[in-house]
């Protein structure tokens, strides 16, 4: 298979968009229908609108293309991104391509649980608040299971275990906040784990004589972390070190974490938005993690030693690949055959592994050419559109576009509608 696949990522980037199709289609990772799908520009009826948001009016469409390359713990994949920023795909697929030939991506999920949270917000005791509930442990699992989880306990999940946490309040008092710990499956759980804090709201009111003040999901899951590593071989050593002062550049200091973590999510949101998943979900408890030792730092590790490189990603990353808009939007089931995971872990771990394979493309392009040349020689086509070049004269503009950077080492907007008026005046004469 590996072998198969290399041969399908060998000059992937160079066919044009039909033989794109065909090249995915010979695979077997695209059918016919897909491809007719794709090309009459995927959804068109508003009624899935309809029933998705209020107020419909239309579809703002992303363009969704695949990066190449990767092999993750010894399995190929066509990775499918959806995202309208400039070089991310192209970054991520030649970044893979250099750790095919010379290293690997290995991941793991480490824990299974999501966490709902019921608050209390005024409690008279926090002793017997804690004693009253963990008293009822047992009982309250066993119910919310029977009653609301059955689905997923059938399935293998289910609610596992119920803790309590006493917070301290600024006027003196006490807040209680018991968590719930659940098994999702393969779904993302945001529904279920809010049904069942919910249901155990009104025997736990019962039990301690205190008032809910509301139930709710946290985001911030560190009971259910994704880990991705890359180990890369045969670097120049100088390269190798940038790369890891680089990354403690990212470690130590909160302004340079956010771009950097920025980064890892241009691999990381694409994914999720091409397979329906809660991208902001998944964002807000990324950043959650990034800031749990008090300080915000970076979700990647890098370190070298000699001619070795290895780089290490740990972060929540809770998916779905059943239910919600993973199950009903046609694109987003297209997404996730391309990919070719059916299950939450594996789309957990091929998100983690592809965030750090961008980060390091990010890293490298910073400590050598510098993220002008890297970024704004891909970036040339948009500003050539965005000066208002036709398609007869995109080639000029854009040739013209590469020699200012070459020469100038920077380039903007202004620079292409020179270019485009100079030509437009010589075609003229």
């Amino acid at each position: 298979m590996k072998q198969e696949m290399s041969e399908l990522f060998k000059g992937f980037s160079k066919l044009n968009y039909s033989e794109r199709l065909q090249a995915l289609k010979k695979y077997n990772i695209l059918s016919s229908e897909d491809a007719h799908y794709l090309e009459k520009g995927g959804l068109q009826s508003i009624d899935l609108g309809e029933k998705f948001i209020e107020n419909v009016l239309g579809y703002f469409q992303l363009p969704m293309g695949v990066a190449t390359n990767f092999n993750i713990d010894g399995q190929d994949f066509v990775i499918p991104m959806a995202v309208e920023e400039t070089s991310i795909v192209a970054a991520a697929s030649k970044t893979a391509k250099w750790i095919r030939e010379n290293g690997s991506i290995t991941t793991e999920v480490i824990g299974q649980d999501i966490i709902g949270q019921i608050q209390f917000a005024k409690i008279k005791s926090a002793d017997e608040f804690k004693k009253q509930i963990l008293q009822q442990k047992n009982y309250l699992i066993e119910t919310a299971n029977r009653e609301v989880a059955f689905g997923l306990v059938n399935r293998g999940g289910g609610v596992r275990d119920l803790t309590v946490r006493i917070i301290d309040r600024e006027d003196g008092g006490f807040m209680g906040v018991v968590h719930i710990y659940m098994n999702p499956c393969d779904a993302m759980g945001a529904n279920i784990i809010n049904q069942v804090c919910e249901y155990l709201k009104e025997p736990l009111e019962q039990f301690t004589s205190e008032k809910v003040t509301m139930c709710i999901l946290s985001n911030l899951v560190d009971t259910k972390l994704t880990k991705a590593t890359v180990t890369l071989n045969n670097v120049d050593p100088v390269l190798a070190l940038k790369i890891e002062e680089a990354s403690r550049f990212a470690e130590l200091d909160p302004y340079r974490a956010a771009t950097n973590n920025k980064g890892v999510l241009n691999g990381i949101d694409p994914i999720l938005i091409a397979t329906g998943n809660d991208w902001r979900a998944v964002e807000a408890g990324l950043h959650a993690f990034a800031s749990r030792e008090g300080r915000y730092k970076s979700i990647t590790k890098w370190r070298a030693n000699g001619s070795t490189l290895v780089g290490e990603l740990i972060a929540p990353i809770v998916v779905g690949t059943v239910g919600g808009v993973t199950a009903l939007h046609p694109t987003a089931k297209l997404g996730l055959k391309i990919l070719g995971t059916d299950s939450s872990s594996g789309l957990s771990r091929v998100i983690a592994a592809v965030g750090l394979v961008q980060n390091l493309g990010a890293l490298k392009a910073l400590t050598t050419v510098g993220i002008i040349e890297g970024h704004m020689k891909l970036h040339i086509k948009n500003l050539s559109l965005g000066a208002g070049a036709t398609e007869k004269e995109m080639p000029y503009v854009i040739k013209k576009l590469e020699e200012i950077l070459a020469l100038r080492k920077r380039i903007s907007l202004a620079n292409a509608v020179e270019v485009l008026n100079d030509l437009r005046k010589k075609t003229e004469v």
